[in-house]
């Protein structure tokens, strides 16, 4: 008898049947005595927004590069095949099982033997909660991480081992072990790398490094000017996400400007900045942050920044540029789960003269995300139409400026 496969999922939401989908996935094997055996987990695209981000962590730009349900269920059902699947809250995860597997197109289990840690706590754990984090208490099970589906499924399946050690004659572990022994029909598969959580991805700060170095280059001032221009846009909320960090590199190869000329502008721009700040006469601790802020995400030496700080002998030539404005009339549309109600800010919008707007078409002028790099189909659709996406709290600047 293989033994219990544990399963954790973190979701975007409570529906498994609707719109909600699986967003990381943990599997951990135990031998029929408990003990651990093999431990796999990944993050899962789920080509939607990611739902409460606040209670799973997860960002968008985490998961672009991360393999579907479909492309990492044939592994799955390897991994759970002729094993006691098994979690906290079994009904749950099993029913978004179910769900993922078949919009993946596998329907060919025959039976699926489960335990609920959750519902033996009744009589294994009787008067101490139902919680993981209660149950893991009682054995001082360490759970630290929580919401994070390789931390949840480890520590669901020391729980097991420590029923099992404590209740080893319960007739339920040889039972269910024997009905699950039967493999499930596999799935055709191609080969798909797993995505743990913490897996580096392109660090926004570090894009320059992907532009390539061409000698000679061919571009002239009219291609940088549309660099800056874009380079204006996607530092506005002080956030490089995934995606324009991706857009940024995809511009300079399109109009073949070199990675030292992308240098170049970069400190262009950021002597701009300086000019601006400096425009009064007084840097204030904002505005040093906000430099600050800059020369990190443009990977600027510390001597640039160093001479920014300080005041300059001469007033400094401000730029001719307004950048980003939002006008009175303008349509701005909300997406995703944010920390202020979708009515306060809609309220609040509409009190400034802006107009909320529910669908984003050519007309809108900003989206506001609650994830900048969110894969809803709002963002998906202001990005196709080179609509400006910021986050909730660059939209509170805005309004205060």
């Amino acid at each position: 008898m293989p033994g219990f496969a544990v399963i954790d999922f973190e979701t975007t939401g409570l529906f498994p049947g609707g719109h909600d989908r699986v967003i990381e996935v943990a599997v951990v094997h135990l031998d029929p005595d408990g003990r651990i055996t093999g431990e796999w987990d990944t993050l899962v695209n789920p080509g939607r927004d990611l739902g409460p981000q606040r209670i799973h962590r997860i960002r968008a730009s985490d998961v672009l590069e991360a393999p579907t349900f479909a492309q990492i269920a044939p592994r799955l059902v390897e991994l759970l095949s002729g094993r006691v699947v098994v979690a906290h809250n079994a009904s749950f995860d099993t029913r978004f099982l179910f769900a993922e597997l078949e919009r993946a197109g596998y329907s060919g289990w025959f039976t699926l033997e489960s335990l609920c840690t959750m519902q033996l706590a009744r009589d294994f754990l009787p008067g101490a909660g139902r919680s993981l984090e209660d149950c893991c208490a009682a054995f001082d099970i360490e759970l630290d991480g929580a919401h994070r589906a390789s931390v949840d499924a480890r520590a669901t399946a020391q729980l097991l081992d420590a029923y099992i050690l404590h209740n080893p004659m319960w007739d339920g572990w040889t039972a269910r072990l024997e009905r699950a022994a039967s493999e499930w029909p596999p799935m055709p598969a191609i080969a798909v790398a797993w995505h743990p959580r913490g897996t580096e991805h392109a660090d926004p700060k570090t894009f320059l490094e992907r532009i390539t170095v061409k000698l000679p280059e061919h571009a002239g001032p009219g291609e940088h000017l549309d660099y800056l221009a874009l380079l204006d846009r996607c530092l506005l909320d002080r956030n490089l996400t995934a995606h324009e960090a991706t857009a940024l590199v995809a511009l300079a190869e399109s109009l073949g400007i070199s990675r030292d000329t992308c240098q170049a502008l970069h400190r262009q721009y950021f002597d701009d900045l300086t000019a601006i700040a400096w425009v009064d006469g007084v840097l204030t601790v904002d505005e040093m942050a906000d430099l600050l802020a800059v020369a990190r995400l443009l990977s600027l030496p510390s001597a640039a920044v160093t001479r920014a700080l300080q005041e300059p002998a001469a007033p400094l030539a401000v730029p001719d540029r307004l950048g980003f404005r939002l006008e009175p009339g303008d349509l701005v549309v909300l997406t995703g789960e944010m920390t202020r109600s979708r009515d306060d800010w809609q309220l609040e919008l509409t009190r400034r003269g802006f107009v909320p707007w529910a669908a984003v078409t050519k007309r809108v002028k900003l989206l506001v995300a609650a994830d900048p790099d969110s894969l809803s189909g709002k963002a998906r659709k202001a990005r196709e139409y080179d609509i400006t996406v910021v986050g909730e709290q660059h939209l509170r600047k805005m309004l205060d400026a």
